[in-house]
């Protein structure tokens, strides 16, 4: 059985507004998509933006598996105690030899963490999907993306960006608006797979984020005003609970079996899980 750590990447005002918007934090919910894809994997859920966050008692780090990030509201940008406790776990998580995973937030600490930079994306935000990724030559022969096509789209929530990756990185996928939104970095004996997309998010949970979201996506220029985001969020609500009954709205949204799969959707998560993490501790066995 798998033991992975996740952190949340919000501090409290974060996670207190994503548990008022879909009821659980969002440590809680990719722990649930990790158990669904590896079904029996042990999650232990830690707050590293809190100044008394600690492992359980008796735990360490090396007593994991893995660690994954989640997305947050935070910029790695702030010179803040929240990031810099983030920034430090990252760091001693790879330092340690720990295989890292991290989507959105959680890529943006990686980079950061061996010396790449994060900031606001200068072509603009993706709010809703990363539309036409495009593999890069490493990323076709990458284990992170095995059974992804060399064009794809996926869930997307983010301002902010690895504007500037590692000089060691590997990316491994982008589009025209980002080119880093896939990447492997190699840090000491740690090894990070990440996106800048979410893989985690089922369409009704990025129908949430979009409401909790919805004063900065009018605000981007990405939707007219909130009408218009209510409205869209609550076709992925639908077309989620039954997509064989609303056709008509996943073609007027463009919606292709990346999206609609959960299988494919979630295909870097179990790759890192399949692919990274249970290798890694077979070999240490």
């Amino acid at each position: 059985m798998l033991h992975l750590l996740v952190a949340d990447g919000n501090d409290r005002e974060g996670r207190a507004s994503h548990v008022a918007g879909t009821g659980i934090t969002s440590a809680e919910a990719y722990a649930a998509i990790l158990r669904e894809v590896a079904p029996g994997v042990a999650c232990t859920l830690i707050n590293p933006a809190d100044a008394e966050a600690a492992l359980p008692a008796g735990a360490a780090l090396d007593d994991f598996d893995g660690l994954v990030v989640t997305g947050s509201t935070l910029h790695v940008s702030d010179d803040n105690d929240a990031v810099r406790r983030q920034i430090a776990l990252v760091r001693t998580a790879l330092g340690a030899g720990l295989a890292v995973f991290g989507s959105c937030w959680g890529v943006q600490v990686a980079a950061v963490v061996a010396g790449g930079d994060a900031a606001r994306n200068p072509k603009g935000p993706e709010y809703g999907f990363s539309r036409d990724l495009v593999t890069t030559e490493a990323g076709r022969a990458h284990p992170l993306l095995a059974g992804r096509a060399n064009r794809f789209d996926a869930p997307a929530m983010h301002l902010d960006a690895v504007v500037t990756p590692p000089a060691h990185a590997s990316v491994l996928a982008g589009n025209r608006l980002l080119p880093v939104q896939a990447i492997e970095i190699v840090h000491g004996p740690g090894v990070f797979w990440g996106t800048q997309y979410h893989p985690e998010l089922d369409l009704d949970a990025l129908a949430a984020m979009l409401r909790l979201s919805a004063e900065d996506v009018v605000a981007e220029g990405v939707m007219p005003d909130a009408a218009a985001v209510k409205s869209y969020a609550d076709d992925l609500c639908r077309i989620h609970a039954d997509p064989g009954a609303h056709r008509d709205l996943i073609a007027r949204h463009r919606l292709g079996a990346d999206l609609l799969e959960p299988a494919r959707r979630r295909t870097e998560i179990a790759n890192f899980l399949e692919r990274l993490v249970r290798p890694r501790v077979e070999a240490a066995a």
